[in-house]
């Protein structure tokens, strides 16, 4: 009989890149959240957390919690609420920075408090309504990297200390800013502007962080205040597009108490603060719900802060 068996088949081409090592997958960038405010934490780290390159490794309700949670998890950024019981974040932000870049994220405007976080090491201060959900994304990827980030109220007060600040700075480079070089292109003295302030290098109003004792630290926000001061507007790169509460239609009342939803006080506390009954703030909230399209509380608050996926995308 003939042989009807299958001549061999040759063997599949070596893999000429077979020994070479693999490349390795792009690590995740690792974050802790730090806020006292559940409502708050819980939409960032749902934000943060939907990104591919993002994970939050922990949270911590205060400051002596995200010194731990940082020792321990050792991440590539840390967001940082200024106002915190116990330790607060001003006072933890000297031993954070040893272990990792701080973003500041906060409801804290006030100058002197910028100022004293900058001085302390942070490497951005984002002030809740003036950036996007994106933009935040932007500012832990790029704290990361080493690029500063600044919501318009932070980015004004370390413009207001660069002006304010009286420290003699050396000679500009190829006689920049001497008066004999604007009177002999024509610009008399007299056009000189009535406010010329001395701004002295970034590295000279901002020295390096002083770092207090954690263990027996007092130092309270009250204290932190009466360093420097003032404010204005302006962000690294053009005022951001905060999130468009315009489009929710609240009434002045009603968004007054979203702030205070936000911020994470109880329905008796926002009577007590609105000096409105608790049956009235119940009926405002309930107005609140239907127009942010939102079921709870931290819902509601997300979308109002700009922490929610569509927060920045219209109502659904």
């Amino acid at each position: 009989m003939p042989d009807h068996t299958p001549p061999p088949q040759p063997p599949p081409p070596q893999n000429p890149f077979a020994d070479l090592p693999q490349p390795a997958r792009p690590s995740s960038l690792r974050v802790v959240v730090a806020d006292d405010n559940p409502v708050v934490r819980a939409g960032l780290t749902a934000l943060l957390s939907g990104r591919a390159d993002i994970t939050v490794v922990a949270e911590a309700a205060d400051g002596r919690q995200a010194c731990e949670a940082a020792h321990q998890h050792r991440p590539d950024v840390v967001l940082l609420d200024v106002r915190m019981p116990g330790v607060d974040g001003i006072s933890a932000l000297p031993y954070l920075v040893r272990i990792a870049p701080v973003v500041m994220l906060t409801y804290s405007r006030e100058s002197e408090i910028v100022q004293e976080a900058l001085r302390r090491g942070a490497g951005g201060y984002l002030v809740h309504g003036e950036f996007t959900a994106d933009q935040l994304v932007d500012a832990v990827r790029d704290i990361k990297e080493g690029r500063a980030h600044f919501t318009p109220t932070a980015a004004g007060a370390l413009l207001a200390r660069l002006r304010q600040d009286q420290t003699p700075i050396p000679p500009l480079p190829e006689g920049l800013g001497r008066s004999s070089s604007a009177t002999a292109y024509g610009i008399p003295e007299s056009a000189k502007s009535h406010n010329q302030p001395q701004v002295a290098p970034l590295s000279a109003s901002l020295p390096p962080p002083q770092v207090p004792s954690l263990l027996t630290s007092s130092e309270n926000l009250s204290q932190v205040q009466s360093h420097v001061g003032q404010s204005s507007s302006g962000w690294t790169s053009g005022r951001p597009a905060a999130p468009d509460r315009a489009r929710f239609q609240l009434s002045t009342r009603e968004a007054e108490i979203m702030d205070h939803i936000a911020s994470g006080m109880t329905n008796q506390q926002i009577a007590a603060t609105c000096f409105i009954s608790e049956k009235t703030v119940k009926n405002h909230i309930n107005r609140i719900f239907a127009k942010l399209h939102s079921t709870s509380r931290s819902e509601a608050a997300a979308k109002w802060i700009g922490t929610a996926p569509d927060s920045h995308r219209g109502l659904g």
